[in-house]
């Protein structure tokens, strides 16, 4: 186990599970440039370290993360600069779904604005009773444009113009329903639940995984025939992978897979 803390993110090993903790709760979280900086440094690095097989995200405080950081971009009032820092973020969400691991969200409090489109992003989301979502940027004149690019391709179209225009939170409960989470657990299970999850995926093959969530999502943006095209090369190239092989000999001889992540 190994862990590391400065005063925007904190990062720990277990198990091969890379913890990433947002450390902003006076601010609730939200993603300034050098937050978000430092999340994708540290993902950069995670990427590349074979130890780590899933990554799990939450944060300190009461809440996971209240959207871009408003303060800043009051202070630097010039198209570029904005431009700077809506470039930074999707740069960030790019990455988590680029990441060659599953990224799974544990989230408590509010997840607004780009603090929804974090948890829209990752691959997986587990949230508290106390958890609650919304794009609300439409109440203060700043549509959540960039948000709703995570958002819609999490749920329903008309659910998600629900949200953008009507920016108002909607409970875990609710959020389950339209496919947003998968599961909401007790505030004082958070923790525990999306690590037991973690755990669970991190007995997979990291090569499979991987396989598997980059045509995941590059199927997603396709037509039907070509989805299948590309799915079907997929699993030819899979099949010839030492770990499937191994994993239906395992199957077959009713065994345990002994995985070589190759």
């Amino acid at each position: 186990m190994s862990s590391t803390k400065n005063n925007l993110l904190s990062y720990e090993e277990v198990d091969k599970i890379a913890i990433l903790t947002l450390n902003r709760p006076n601010q609730q979280n939200a993603l300034s440039s050098e937050l978000m900086t430092a999340l994708l440094n540290k993902l950069h690095e995670i990427k590349n370290n074979k130890d780590i097989k899933v990554v799990a995200l939450f944060a300190n405080g009461k809440n996971f993360c209240a959207g871009h950081d408003l303060k800043e971009l009051k202070v630097d009032k010039s198209e570029k600069r904005f431009k700077q820092i809506f470039e930074l973020c999707s740069s960030l969400m790019l990455e988590i779904l680029k990441l060659p691991k599953p990224v799974i969200a544990g989230v408590q409090g509010i997840a607004t604005a780009a603090g929804c489109q974090l948890v829209a992003t990752c691959d997986l989301a587990i949230a508290s009773e106390s958890s609650k979502f919304a794009t609300p940027g439409v109440n203060i004149g700043l549509f959540c444009s960039t948000p709703m690019v995570a958002v819609s391709r999490n749920i329903h179209r008309k659910q998600t113009m629900e949200m953008l225009l009507m920016g108002d939170f909607i409970s875990p409960s609710k959020a389950k329903d339209i496919g947003l989470i998968n599961n909401v657990v007790k505030d004082n299970d958070l923790k525990d639940e999306t690590i037991k999850i973690a755990k669970m995926i991190a007995t997979k093959s990291t090569t499979t995984v991987a396989i598997g969530k980059e045509a995941f999502y590059k199927q997603l943006e396709m037509g039907i025939e070509d989805a299948y095209k590309y799915t079907s090369k997929v699993m030819s190239s899979n099949m010839l992978n030492k770990d499937a092989q191994e994993g239906i000999s395992a199957f077959i001889e009713n065994r345990d897979p002994i995985w070589s992540d190759k």
